[in-house]
C-alpha cells in the first residue's frame, strides 16, 4: 500500500512537471513585446489596454505584452536605445531627441494617440491678467527641454519677453508637477505650463486659472501630445504584430471616445493600481474633456516643435525629421476600414 501511494504521488508530480513544461513552452513560443506607457491620462490607450488585456487578447497565441511603466520620455528612450523596449506611448520631444541622437536609426512614429491637454495656468493673486503682465514673474515647466518647456519658452519669446538667464525679467524653472502644485499653494510660483491632469490640479487644488489653453495656438486646435513609436528593428522583424497593435489601439481609441464615463473608471482604477493613488474624480472630470484621443499623429505640429527646440538651443543642428514617420501600416488599416488615410504634412504649423 505504501509503495502504491508513493507511485501515485510520483506520477502526479511528474504530470505536474509536464504541465509546467507545456505551459512554459507555450509562452516561449510567443513573441515577447516590451511595451511602455506612462501612468497618466494622456496615455489612456496604453493604460486601458493594459488594464483590460486588450493587446494580449488581440495577439492570441502569437505574442504577449511585457508592460513597462515610465515617468519620463527620457527614460523610455534610454530603454529603447538599450534594446529593452519595442513599442511605447510617448510625447513628441522625447521622440524627436531619440530620432536625432540615433541619426534616424532607432525609432519610427507609427500612429498618433492624443492631442491637447496642455496649457498655461496662472495663480490667482499673481497679478497676471494679460500678456503684458509677465515681467518679473516666476513660471515653471515639468523639465527643461521637454515639450511644455519648449512651448512656454517659445511663447514668451514671441510675446517679447527675455528670460532671466539671458538678462531678461521672466524666470522659468524646471519643477516636477507635484512640486508645482506645492509652490502654487505656498504662493511661491506665479504660473506653470504643464499638461493634464496637472492643469486641472493647479486650477482646482492650487487656486489657479487657465490663462492659455495651448490648443488655441494651433490650427484646428490640434497638436500632438502623445503618439506611438516603435523600435525600427522590431518594426522590420514584426510588421504583423505592429499591425495588430495599431488595430487594437484604434479600437481602444474609438471605445474611449464613445464611452467616456466608462473609460474614466477603467483608466482611474489602473492608474491607482500602477501608482497607488487614483486621480480625484473632479480632477479627472475636468481633465479628460481637454484631451482628444486620435490616431492622427498631427505631424505638422511635431515639425513646428522641433524647429522651436532648435531655435531655443535644445538641438545642436537644424533637425532633419524626414524619416521619422512610418504610417504605412496605419494607413493600410484605415484603408481596410474605409477611413481617410493620413498624409504626413512636413510643413510646420503656423501658430495663431
Amino acid at each position: 500500500m505504501m509503495r502504491l501511494k508513493v507511485s501515485i504521488l510520483s506520477a502526479i508530480f511528474a504530470l505536474g512537471l509536464i504541465g509546467l513544461a507545456v505551459s512554459s513552452g507555450a509562452q516561449d513560443n510567443k513573441v515577447k513585446i516590451r511595451a511602455g506607457h506612462f501612468p497618466n491620462v494622456t496615455h489612456a490607450q496604453g493604460v486601458i489596454g493594459q488594464a483590460r488585456g486588450d493587446f494580449d487578447k488581440a495577439f492570441g497565441d502569437k505574442a504577449y505584452v511585457d508592460w513597462k511603466l515610465f515617468n519620463s520620455g527620457t527614460s523610455a528612450i534610454e530603454a529603447l536605445f538599450a534594446g529593452e523596449l519595442d513599442i511605447t506611448y510617448i510625447g513628441p520631444n522625447p521622440a524627436i531627441n531619440g530620432y536625432i541622437k540615433s541619426d534616424g536609426e532607432a525609432l519610427r512614429i507609427v500612429s498618433g494617440a492624443a492631442s491637447g491637454g496642455a496649457g498655461l495656468v496662472v495663480r490667482k493673486g499673481s497679478g497676471i491678467k494679460s500678456v503684458k503682465d509677465f515681467n518679473g514673474k516666476r513660471l515653471a515647466t515639468p523639465s527643461i527641454g521637454n515639450t511644455q518647456d519648449v512651448a512656454l519658452r517659445n511663447w514668451l519669446g514671441e510675446n517679447g519677453y527675455k528670460l532671466k538667464e539671458k538678462g531678461g525679467t521672466v524666470e522659468v524653472v524646471p519643477l516636477a508637477n507635484p512640486d508645482q502644485l506645492t509652490l502654487f499653494i505656498k504662493k511661491e510660483l506665479d504660473g506653470a505650463w504643464t499638461v493634464e491632469p496637472w492643469v486641472s490640479r493647479l486650477i482646482l487644488e492650487g487656486d489657479g486659472e487657465l490663462f492659455l489653453d495651448e490648443k488655441d495656438l494651433w490650427p484646428n486646435g490640434q497638436y500632438v501630445t502623445t503618439h506611438i513609436i516603435v523600435n525600427t528593428k522590431f518594426l522590420k522583424e514584426h510588421p504583423d504584430l505592429v499591425k495588430t497593435w495599431l488595430e487594437t489601439n484604434l479600437a481602444i481609441t474609438d471605445w474611449i471616445n464613445k464611452n467616456p464615463e466608462e473609460a474614466k473608471v477603467v483608466l482611474n482604477e489602473e492608474i491607482k493600481k500602477e501608482t497607488g493613488k487614483a486621480i480625484p474624480q473632479n480632477i479627472l472630470d475636468a481633465a479628460l474633456p481637454r484631451i482628444e484621443f486620435t490616431y492622427d499623429p498631427i505631424a505638422s505640429s511635431l515639425y513646428t516643435s522641433a524647429e522651436d527646440a532648435y531655435k531655443l538651443g535644445f538641438l545642436k543642428s537644424e533637425p532633419d525629421l524626414s524619416g521619422i514617420y512610418d504610417l504605412s501600416i496605419l494607413n493600410g488599416i484605415l484603408k481596410e476600414k474605409g477611413l481617410e488615410e493620413i498624409t504626413v504634412n512636413t510643413q510646420k504649423s503656423a501658430a495663431n
